[in-house]
């Protein structure tokens, strides 16, 4: 089994900026990637950004793509997601989420279902 942990969320002003973290732990050799996802009030969880954990190669929803990056420190067996030019409709639940599977090249998972880690989530709140 994996855990994950999330970490760095909360309360900041339109336009500012935060930035997440979600440590592994446990079989984290059996982790392929790792993804954030967002979840708002009253709507589903929706794919933020993924990153390969061997390769780095990265892949974002259109809506952070420019304002959100995503990074990985293998050693530290901890994934980031930094982000910028926050917006109110940034507000929801972040979660982290590792895969076990290898996607080939340019193929990346953004279903929930591909998943098979989950953190608990970190809250940020952007207000206007």
């Amino acid at each position: 089994q994996v855990q994950l942990v999330e970490s760095g969320g909360g309360l900041v002003q339109a336009g500012g900026s935060l930035t997440l973290s979600c440590v592994a732990s446990g079989r984290t050799f059996s982790i392929a990637g790792m993804g954030w996802f967002r979840q708002a009030p009253g709507k589903e969880r929706e794919f933020v950004a993924f990153i390969k954990w061997s390769t780095g190669s990265t892949y974002y929803a259109d809506s952070v793509k420019g304002r959100f990056t995503i990074s990985r420190d293998n050693a530290k067996n901890t994934v980031y997601l930094q982000t910028s030019s926050l917006k109110p409709e940034d507000t929801a639940v972040y979660y982290c989420a590792g895969s076990q599977t290898y996607y080939s090249r340019n193929n990346y998972p953004t279903g929930l279902r591909e998943y098979d880690y989950w953190g608990q989530g970190t809250q940020v709140t952007v207000s206007s």
